[in-house]
């Protein structure tokens, strides 16, 4: 009996995405497999239309753009593939392994810097720091040159 079949990939509880939105194409795989390498389309490439996509919000599909824009081509699709595997199915999961992680790294948004100001203790060790370079520096100059 086979597995039950995904139907949708679960990112978080907010992102979902139907798996009718992936569109997978295999070729012939390099790398393991012998023989049969010849023989198998093993090779799955993993096509995502990002830009389009209404399962991904607004927010994180700029992030995902920005972070990944080269991965993505002129037609806004997201272009992944795997080959680590000898059969078809493990390089399925392993493409959507690889866009849960990158949607993973994208999904909050940046902290914001906070502005800080170095101390008056720090800003002495600088000073100091640099009075003693200077002096190892000064002392390294000929023995008349005073």
């Amino acid at each position: 009996m086979a597995p039950p079949q995904k139907t949708s990939l679960e990112v978080t509880p907010q992102i979902r995405i139907p798996m009718a939105e992936f569109v997978f194409t295999f070729a012939r795989s390099s790398g393991p497999g012998g023989q049969n390498v010849n023989k198998v389309n093993s090779k799955a490439t993993l096509h995502w239309p990002v830009t389009s996509s209404p399962s991904l919000p607004d927010d994180v599909r700029a992030r995902f753009v920005a972070a990944f824009g080269g991965q993505i081509n002129k037609l806004g699709q997201l272009v992944l593939q795997s080959q680590r595997f000898r059969d078809q199915e493990r390089n399925i999961e392993d493409c959507l392994e690889k866009l849960c992680e990158m949607l993973l790294r994208v999904e909050k948004p940046p902290k914001r810097r906070k502005k800080t100001r170095p101390s008056t203790a720090s800003k002495q060790r600088r000073l100091n720091d640099k009075k003693a370079r200077s002096d190892v520096k000064s002392r390294r100059s000929a023995p008349g040159a005073d």
